[in-house]
């Protein structure tokens, strides 16, 4: 997994890079409000790690936009030519 982030800074921006690995998935619920749930994807790579947590809506976007671009690899046929 790859990471880009700008971050502004006192006027400035500054692109971090970091990669790692997934290494656990958490969804998480509130006892007392069970409305608020997130999804949170835990990380670690050599020099960085970290966590992205996700809501349940922005999820289910990112889950349709991978549907959607997967279904169009499935319609794409490789032909290949004798030289």
């Amino acid at each position: 997994m790859k990471i880009k982030v700008k971050k502004e800074d006192f006027g400035k921006v500054h692109r971090l890079e970091a990669s790692g690995e997934i290494k656990e998935i958490l969804i998480n619920q509130d006892f007392l409000n069970p409305q608020n749930i997130s999804i949170s994807f835990c990380f670690k790579g050599e020099n960085s790690s970290g966590i992205i947590n996700f809501l349940p809506e922005e999820f289910d976007i990112i889950n349709r936009e991978i549907k959607r671009k997967k279904d169009l690899l499935k319609k794409v046929k490789i032909i290949k030519f004798k030289k």
